[in-house]
């Protein structure tokens, strides 16, 4: 069965210092016919120089994760959507991976299990009980390369237009539709987040801001907040 055509979505600001080698590693799967897309966010850095230089077709959009990647994929013509963190490196033959997933049409939507660079220990445990909560409540976040068939990215809406728990309420929309296909293939994720805030620190900030978004709190507030 041949992959179907895929449309892998870059949202990125001021990502220069990273996006040539994430650029790099998608060339195989452009290869073989996937559509690259990045949606600039109005970069000062020479992100977009190094989108056009990396054969990547360059939206520009306004700042905002969700709304560079419904940009993004409001430009792409490909059947299936893979929206892809500039830090984040895909598994060795993602397309046919997310083809066999969404093959029987029981599934429409998905992610890859997470695995995460960095010098913390901890940094694999937290991997490991992300995949585990992702699996068990069907809910994905943007650091597992979330997937979907164009005509459910559609059918949702595209990714709601706020500044932060855009993967979760996505996610939370998706599940009206499907279960996701849990992929075991792991995507290679940076932790610089976890370490230039402290490990400890990261993960009870962020279950906090999950906390307060699942009891109604504003995404604008929680934004702020993570800052």
């Amino acid at each position: 069965m041949a992959p179907l055509r895929l449309s892998v979505v870059l949202p990125v600001l001021n990502e220069a210092a990273g996006l040539g080698a994430a650029l790099q590693a998608l060339a195989a799967l452009r290869a073989r016919g996937a559509e690259l897309i990045v949606a600039d966010g109005g970069s000062r850095d020479h992100s977009a120089a190094l989108a056009r230089a990396g054969g990547a077709q360059l939206v520009n959009a306004a700042r905002g994760r969700a709304l560079q990647m419904n940009a993004g994929a409001a430009q792409s013509r490909g059947e299936v959507l893979l929206f892809l963190h500039a830090d984040t490196q895909l598994p060795a033959g993602a397309d046919e991976l997310i083809s066999q997933a969404l093959a029987s049409g029981l599934r429409v939507w998905g992610r890859f299990d997470v695995s995460i660079t960095g010098r913390p220990a901890m940094l694999k445990l937290i991997a490991a009980l992300m995949n585990l909560r992702s699996r068990l409540t069907g809910i994905a976040t943007g650091d597992q390369a979330m997937f979907m068939t164009r005509a459910t990215f559609e059918a949702v809406g595209g990714f709601p237009v706020q500044p932060l728990m855009e993967d979760i309420e996505m996610s939370r929309r998706l599940l009206k539709l499907s279960r996701p296909a849990c992929l075991r293939a792991k995507v290679q994720t940076s932790g610089r987040r976890w370490e230039s805030r402290g490990v400890w620190r990261t993960v009870l900030l962020m279950w906090r801001l999950r906390w307060a978004y699942w009891r109604g709190a504003a995404p604008e507030r929680l934004a702020e907040l993570y800052r």
